[in-house]
This record gives C-alpha cells, structure tokens and sequence, in this order.
C-alpha cells in the first residue's frame, strides 16, 4: 500500500455566543484529538467564544474529510447536548 507524502489540512472556526461555551465544545472534542493517526494532527483552541481547529492529514484528501466529518459529528453532539442542558 502506498503511502501519501502530501499534507492537506482545513482550519474550521465557530462561533459561539460566549467564551463558556466555547470551551465547554473544546473540552467535548478533546478526547478525540488523543487517538488519531500519527499522521493526523489536530490542533484546538477556544479564545472567547471562538473554537478554531486546525486539520492537517498526510494520509490524503479522504483521510481530510473523515476526520472533519468526524470532529463536526462530535461538535454537533456537543452543541446539542449544551442546548439540552441550557
């Protein structure tokens, strides 16, 4: 199997009302950042109530996509979870 050398990599950036939630969704998504591929670097910040997450893959552009589709599944939970509780 051959191994993809080109990095592809994504910044995502939400907005959410106040800097509580934004940390509530960056503490949500953690523990997903610990297990990904060592080929998969996933970078995650809340400052004020902005989460920005920055992707980058060296396993191709549908490694890219998987794991996007995957951290904004996890955010939706998240988000749904907060507005339940709010």
């Amino acid at each position: 199997m051959s191994q993809s050398t080109s990095k592809s990599e994504a910044t995502v950036t939400i907005q959410y009302r106040d800097r509580r939630t934004a940390e509530a969704i960056l503490r949500a998504i953690e523990p997903d950042n610990l297990t990904t591929p060592e080929e998969v670097k996933i970078e995650a910040e809340a400052r004020g109530g902005v989460v920005t997450i920055k992707v980058e893959c060296r396993r191709g552009i549908g490694s890219l996509v998987a794991t996007l589709d995957d951290l904004l599944s996890c955010i939706q939970a998240a988000e749904k979870a907060i507005e339940e509780l709010g």
